[in-house]
């Protein structure tokens, strides 16, 4: 008599860190945050519904993780820049091209605050803004540097905000984002390049 062997095999599935976190994207940018679940998660993916919580242990894990992502992502985007409107565009540039990251990032009630990646991308993406801020030489326009950094935040994270909401549809009408964001940069800081 031959043995039989299970027709079962191991799973497999290559990176499955790597595709909840894009499926939890996708649920976030169409229905928000609150509607993520990592059962749902599972079965979308199609794996027992404790291989996500293998990956991030709860929903919380998963929030923290994309929020890190983000941060990461926004920092390489805004080292990049050739100036301090140039970091403002790529700010909300990054947020058109990652809604669901930028809703997350800025949710702090939603995420691990204390975790150490999280902690590190969010670093490096304010150190990157506060780079792009001093190169301007804001001291010699009469602002503190450290407050030029936040009105600098406050205008690229207000006006992202703003478009992703859909609340400046009606005032950009057919003027590209990217252009407008520009002029409202040069009004603020006159001597930005």
């Amino acid at each position: 008599m031959t043995q039989q062997t299970s027709s079962r095999r191991p799973y497999h599935h290559g990176d499955l860190r790597r595709a909840i976190l894009t499926t939890a994207l996708d649920v976030i940018a169409t229905d928000g945050p609150s509607a993520l679940s990592l059962r749902d998660l599972a079965r979308r993916a199609g794996v027992s519904h404790a291989a996500p919580a293998h990956h991030f242990r709860d929903r919380t894990g998963l929030l923290t993780a994309i929020a890190a992502e983000g941060f990461g992502l926004l920092s390489t985007a805004l080292i990049e820049a050739a100036d301090l409107k140039d970091a403002g565009v790529r700010y909300v540039r990054f947020a058109r091209e990652h809604p669901a990251h930028f809703q997350v990032m800025f949710s702090p009630e939603l995420l691990r605050n204390d975790d150490l990646e999280l902690t590190t991308a969010r670093a490096l993406a304010g150190d990157a803004l506060r780079g792009a801020v001093a190169v301007v030489h804001p001291e010699e326009l009469g602002i503190e540097p450290r407050m030029a950094s936040v009105a600098a935040w406050s205008l690229a994270h207000g006006f992202a905000t703003l478009l992703l909401s859909h609340n400046l549809d009606g005032p950009l009408g057919d003027q590209d984002p990217e252009e407008v964001f520009r002029t409202l940069a040069s009004m603020l800081f006159r001597g930005a390049t």
